[in-house]
């Protein structure tokens, strides 16, 4: 019966805003003329079935009956015109008694967007206008006079009640989305409309909430990109699970048979069951080696990258002597880098002190720094290891005289499997793991990475970590992983040069 009620409502509205307009040149009807022309019909309804059988009861049923109907619509036809010519010339005339240049002409609202909503303070709603009014109250059950939570979708009228109380406790402006029932539901329609309520408190001389004027928008096709959004989200995170957990069985899997090829390549190279023939297989055993020692070191790289990413790389935290572990790094490095013809030196200052991290990934992120140092810079360069130590902070830095890296190519740093040189012609081997992988144990240490560069100069890379350990700590507590790691988006370069601005502080999970 509500709906049967609703719908007559709606379509008795309808076909009453078509008439005015129709007999008013086109100019909207005023909603309050709706309103009191429907209370009118409603009011009359019963001089319809009286006056006929009245007429019909003195005159007959053939005389009677269309009489009394005559007579019942010429009473409801003046009746209306009375009501509507009353109400528009009692407008004029108000409009007419105001000072000249203070004249309303129309309503102000109705070039305004949405539906414009006076509530008292208990959510009453008291009038309505706004451009787009006949949409909104083509599906409203009759708002004035009534409480505007009726409206409201069930779930949501908590949320429009503290709205309201928050006006009355003094703020100005409060916007909350709502979604509102539809009483009669199309084939095309949806059960909710949402719409966005920007409400405004109007004040009384004490400061006390006199009203509250509402602009109520619909914002269905901001919903719908809104979900599009949740859902590729979704569909973006399940996908980098996936690939995670695929790159950690990968890796693992691979690993066992690597160490035996490893094994059996070192008992060949020994040559302890048994002389090789000649100098060729003890240069193959030797390049399986070398070969298997690459992969191998390749796929440890991968699976301590998916673990960073997974959030479950584990920090072992002790007390570390930073200066004898840069130097046991340099010393590790040496051979490559004199084979090369380079000069590896390092620059430690007395008292560096310790440092409270996890000893194997400090070591991993230096030899990684050394080891890209060494690969890109050609014989008869330098690179060098620096420390310093400020406050709770210390400093690595390694730098070198190589090839640089132009300033367009500072925003691939730190991504895994890049490098910055075209695909096509690489000079230099590697799979574009080692800045990812120390830009990674970086965050779980809580530290910053910064880089700069200058094609054909060189490169500086400094990674900067608490001294304490208490950057460690804060990423355990907030279980929190974004990996890879990115470095801010370069800023002002110019062509001699690239540096990636501010400090990369990607946070990490540790497990």
């Amino acid at each position: 019966m509500r709906n049967m009620s609703d719908a007559l409502t709606v379509t008795m509205d309808g076909l009453l805003a078509r008439l005015l307009s129709r007999h008013a040149a086109g100019r909207p009807a005023e909603r309050s003329e709706i309103v009191a022309l429907r209370n009118l019909t409603l009011a009359m309804s019963p001089a319809f079935v009286a006056l006929p059988a009245g007429f019909t009861f003195l005159l007959g049923p053939a005389t009677g009956l269309p009489i009394g109907f005559a007579l019942a619509t010429a009473l409801h036809l003046l009746a209306a015109v009375a009501l509507v010519c009353g109400r528009r010339l009692g407008a004029r005339s108000a409009e007419a008694r105001l000072p000249a240049g203070e004249q309303i002409v129309g309503d102000p609202y109705e070039f305004c967007p949405g539906l414009f909503l006076t509530l008292d303070p208990a959510g009453i709603v008291t009038s309505a206008g706004g451009r787009d009014r006949q949409m909104f109250l083509s599906f409203l059950r009759e708002p004035l006079s009534r409480p505007f939570v009726e409206q409201v979708h069930v779930s949501d009228r908590l949320a429009f009640a503290q709205a309201l109380d928050e006006l009355r406790l003094g703020a100005d402006v409060v916007v909350t989305d709502l979604r509102l029932d539809r009483p009669v539901i199309g084939l095309d329609q949806a059960q909710f409309l949402n719409v966005r309520l920007d409400m405004t408190a109007v004040r009384a001389d004490d400061g006390s909430l006199a009203a509250v004027r509402a602009q109520m928008l619909d914002i269905a096709g901001e919903m719908a990109i809104r979900d599009a959004v949740t859902r590729k989200e979704e569909e973006a995170t399940a996908a980098h699970e996936i690939k995670s957990r695929f790159l950690a069985a990968v890796s693992h899997e691979m690993r066992t048979p690597l160490n035996a090829i490893l094994g059996f390549s070192d008992i060949l190279i020994g040559e302890y069951f048994g002389k090789l023939e000649n100098d060729r297989q003890r240069e193959y055993v030797q390049l399986i080696r070398q070969s298997g020692a690459h992969l191998l070191s390749v796929v440890n790289t991968m699976l301590d990258m998916s673990k960073i990413e997974a959030g479950r790389y584990e920090l072992m935290l002790e007390d570390v002597d930073l200066a004898a572990s840069l130097t046991e790094c340099e010393r590790m490095l040496s051979l490559q880098a004199q084979t090369k013809g380079l000069k590896l030196t390092s620059r430690l200052p007395k008292g560096l002190g310790g440092i409270t991290a996890d000893g194997r990934a400090l070591r991993q992120i230096v030899i990684n720094l050394l080891g890209n140092a060494i690969k890109f810079t050609d014989a008869g360069g330098a690179v060098t290891i620096d420390a310093v130590r400020s406050g709770n902070e210390v400093t690595v830095s390694v730098s070198d005289t190589g090839i640089g890296i132009a300033p367009e190519k500072m925003a691939l740093i730190g991504r895994p499997f890049t490098q910055v040189q075209n695909d096509l012609n690489r000079n230099y081997e590697g799979s574009g793991l080692g800045l990812s992988l120390v830009k990674g144990l970086t965050a779980l240490h809580g530290g910053t990475f910064r880089i700069e560069s200058r094609p054909g100069e060189g490169t500086v890379v400094m990674v900067s970590l608490p001294v304490d350990g208490s950057g460690a700590r804060a990423a355990d507590e907030t279980n929190m992983v974004e990996f890879p790691p990115r470095l801010a988006a370069a800023g002002n370069e110019n062509k001699t040069g690239g540096i990636a601005p501010g400090h990369d502080e990607a946070k990490a999970k540790i497990a």
